[in-house]
């Protein structure tokens, strides 16, 4: 076996165990696992170990599948997550970060690409596209943590993760078209055909995998239920839930990602309704360690035992990808870094930040009831990551070939915004949630002596 291989070996086994055992650790710490990771991948590279060296104008044909089974995974996970009927109040928040105020960032993140960093109208479009969504993968910190959670922060925040991944495809291909790459981006031009297919591909993304989300959840919970049959292998499931409902999407020529993501919500709502109101843990209660077969057919139990063991399988894999993506950023930071962090990428950080996430975010939740505080949380945590990666790998490999400059241009303005918003949020999401639960808990007091 070479050298080489026996490091990896070390390198990728090390840091899963560090991570397994210094997972609590870090929740208490202003330091977030993304940020280990980056480093981890930076010092693979030349400036140090030289084990690895990505170029991800070169590799995007690889680094493309790789986050987009990242994002695959975690969209169904936040998805899983999210409990509670589809006409709840509480669902409009996240309507309105994901719809709202993904609609409003586009055009303000294209006018600074144009106005004050001088690129053009098409690469400013493109880049826009690139940087509007939300990570869903990054954001865990600040987002729902388990099944009964529905703060509405963290509700959120997580169901705009969950949806405005899949909403930028239209505008990144729009913006591919107007680099003079449509042909490669397999859209058409822009006008009343762009708004309609836009439409249609987000109705139809999130119309399929609602369905499909149901009638395999609730086929498999029959068999569980009425035939003892379809027991255990609930990853199984779930990666198989995962690839159907974007499969079919991509052959519909729907939005893959939204599928996915109404997949896993679609499951979690066939769980409720048959659980009511108590929780999946009340529902499941203490299983015996020789008796989980039998859990998993009870009539009462099954869909909640079933939801939670694919959520907790979902999860563990959401970890890893989290592992592997952040690593090739930290690579890629290593192999160009010197020349991502300039005065136009610092001023496209200040404006996303300070000016378009803010100006967004207060626009779309007029009238709400949020109050100030989740507000300017809202505002602040519109973390960056691995949405944004996989869309910067998606417009290399579309216009490999042809028309290239101008996207890769576009190469160290992205790296350096998810660097920093890795970084900038990882260091305050714990700080600031704490502040968050302390006020809250202090409003809860306040209500109950009145």
């Amino acid at each position: 076996m070479h050298e080489e291989t026996v490091w990896w070996y070390l390198i990728v086994g090390g840091v899963l165990i560090f991570m397994g055992v210094a997972a609590t650790t870090f929740k208490r710490l202003p330091l977030s696992a993304a940020m280990l990771y980056l480093a981890i991948g930076f010092a693979l590279g030349p400036s140090a170990l030289d084990l690895l060296q990505l170029d991800i104008a070169r590799d995007a044909h690889i680094l493309r599948p790789v986050t987009e089974v990242a994002l695959l995974v975690s969209l169904f996970a936040i998805g899983l997550r999210l409990r509670l009927p589809l006409f709840a109040p509480l669902w409009a928040l996240p309507l309105r970060l994901g719809f709202a105020a993904m609609l409003l960032t586009i055009p303000l993140l294209t006018l600074v690409g144009a106005l004050l960093l001088g690129l053009d109208w098409g690469p400013s479009l493109l880049l826009a596209a690139i940087l509007a969504p939300t990570d869903p993968v990054l954001a865990h910190d600040v987002q729902v943590q388990d099944s009964d959670d529905v703060d509405l922060l963290r509700f959120s925040l997580s169901g705009e993760g969950g949806l405005n991944d899949g909403i930028a495809l239209p505008f990144a291909l729009l913006g591919l078209a107007l680099c003079g790459a449509g042909t490669a981006a397999g859209h058409g031009a822009p006008g009343w055909r762009f708004a309609l297919e836009a439409t249609a591909g987000i109705a139809g993304g999130l119309a399929i995998g609602g369905v499909l989300g149901w009638i395999t959840t609730w086929s498999v919970a029959w068999l569980r239920t009425r035939h003892a049959q379809a027991l255990g292998l609930e990853g199984f499931f779930a990666l198989g839930l995962i690839g159907l409902s974007y499969g079919v999407a991509q052959l519909a020529h729907c939005y893959g990602f939204l599928a996915v993501f109404a997949a896993g919500v679609a499951m979690r709502r066939v769980e409720h309704r048959a659980s009511g109101e108590r929780s999946p843990r009340e529902t499941i209660g203490t299983v015996d360690s020789e008796d989980v077969v039998a859990t998993a057919a009870d009539p009462q139990k099954a869909h909640a035992f079933m939801a939670e063991s694919v959520l907790g399988f979902t999860i563990e894999l959401e970890r890893i990808a989290e592992v592997a993506v952040m690593m090739i950023v930290g690579n890629m930071l290593a192999t160009s870094g010197a020349s991502l962090f300039t005065w136009q990428s610092a001023l496209l950080i200040v404006a996303l930040f300070l000016v378009v996430r803010p100006l967004a975010v207060e626009a779309s939740l007029l009238g709400s009831d949020a109050s100030h505080a989740q507000r300017r949380l809202m505002s602040w945590f519109g973390i960056r990551g691995i949405g944004s990666f996989y869309y910067l790998a998606f417009a290399l490999e579309a216009t490999q070939g042809r028309h290239t400059q101008d996207v890769v241009a576009l190469i160290p303005l992205t790296l350096a915004v998810i660097t920093s918003s890795v970084v900038v949020h990882g260091i305050t999401a714990t700080p600031l949630m704490n502040w968050y639960h302390g006020v809250r808990k202090r409003d809860t007091e306040a209500e109950a002596h009145r």
